[in-house]
């Protein structure tokens, strides 16, 4: 017969192998936050795909220590009152673990202060304003002279963001930009038109700061659109009367494709050159088809498409019907690096200890192996340029 002091001890046992069985089996939530709805949603999906393929892929090898990963979507519409809303939902409603996002840097960088003030990891596939990662509370403190080893430690976590991305930034997208418009176009005459968006205004900022570094003349024009217009064709006019031989968008698809398609309705010959804003299939189709994009050129990272690491989930991609185009594989890298923090540093919720762990040992993804700066910026990072072809597709453009 069991004494009262044994029996209590049985039921403590049990109830505590209950709260460990308990734990072991609760699933971890990663938030996929971007442009779910509304004109960029194309890019949206694009994270929802690459995160969900990750997730996916990762429970069926096991999950992380015996625990199943869950995506839940968060859609910020691309503007940045909603992304605010999108990320106090996640932390304090869905309680997720990590944050894979946002797409816009206009959202992101709002978001990334709810994220900074939880805790909570949150790395962008997609979002390459400098100010994402340079904005945040990253003061690489010395802690070297503090005696007392919690405080220590305490002080040498903080230097590690929680704001990272798996991919570049603007400042390095438009020196190769500005660079390829002077060395390859040989461009003199330079039109510069953005979007007023943080993304959009900023990279064509970035693209026109490196052409003085390059001794280039001003632009000579220097103008913004606006979201959501479609017809561009008193702006083409400006354009044409600048002399332009080189014209420069930053922004994205939807304003792209429309400003292009006018540019050559009016024989305007000049070269159109953008970002990686208009990555994406649906570039072709705002424009109104092959014939109107031919002989775009873009900067993007390398195509992670063509990658020996990633070629076996490319293959379930296109074997399941999705072409993993754009940004799904810097979405899928990012699943990847937040399950590898994870399991290596027994850390599920804790940010700075995640990014610590991402930054002391890096990850091994579709990308191959990547490493970040305790920023949360990659270490190296290579833009290259792409141009569309007559058939609608776009690839690595040859040296001209």
């Amino acid at each position: 017969m069991l004494t009262a002091i044994h029996r209590l001890s049985l039921s403590i046992a049990l109830l505590s192998s209950s709260a460990v069985g308990h734990a072991a089996g609760k699933e971890i939530l990663i938030g996929v936050a971007g442009p779910h709805t509304g004109s960029s949603a194309p890019f949206g999906l694009q994270l929802w795909k690459g995160a969900e393929k990750a997730v996916e892929d990762i429970n069926k090898a096991g999950g992380i220590n015996g625990q199943m990963l869950r995506a839940v979507k968060a859609d910020d519409a691309c503007l940045p009152a909603q992304a605010k809303s999108v990320a106090n939902k996640l932390v304090n409603t869905d309680k997720v673990n990590a944050v894979v996002g946002h797409f816009c840097s206009s959202s992101t960088i709002p978001a990334a202060s709810i994220y900074r003030e939880n805790n909570l990891l949150m790395i962008t596939p997609a979002s390459t304003n400098p100010r994402v990662t340079e904005d945040a509370d990253y003061a690489a403190k010395d802690c070297s002279k503090i005696s007392d080893k919690s405080k220590k430690d305490s002080c040498e976590l903080n230097n590690y963001s929680v704001v990272m991305r798996t991919c570049g930034r603007d400042d390095q997208q438009g020196t190769e930009a500005a660079n390829f418009i002077v060395n390859q176009l040989k461009g003199k005459n330079i039109a510069v038109i953005h979007d007023k968006d943080t993304y959009g205004q900023g990279i064509a900022d970035a693209m026109r700061n490196h052409l003085k570094t390059l001794g280039q003349k001003a632009p000579v024009m220097y103008e913004g659109l606006t979201r959501g217009e479609k017809d561009f064709n008193a702006l083409v006019t400006k354009i044409k009367a600048s002399k332009a031989d080189v014209v420069y968008f930053g922004g994205l698809y939807a304003e792209a494709g429309p400003l292009l398609r006018q540019m050559r309705e009016q024989g305007l010959k000049a070269y159109f050159i953008s970002g990686d804003g208009i990555v994406s299939n649906d570039f072709l189709s705002a424009a109104g088809g092959a014939k109107f994009v031919e002989g775009a050129f873009m900067t993007f990272g390398a195509d992670l498409r063509n990658i020996p690491t990633g070629k076996a989930v490319v293959d379930s991609f296109r074997k399941s019907g999705y072409e993993p185009e754009g940004y799904t594989l810097y979405s899928y890298t990012a699943v990847q690096a937040i399950a590898q923090a994870m399991k290596g540093s027994g850390e599920l919720q804790d940010g700075r200890k995640l990014s610590k762990w991402l930054v002391e040992n890096g990850a091994n993804t579709v990308m191959g192996p990547v490493k970040w700066t305790q920023k949360g910026d990659l270490v190296n990072s290579s833009y290259v340029m792409y141009v569309w072809d007559k058939a609608g597709k776009y690839a690595e453009a040859k040296k001209l």
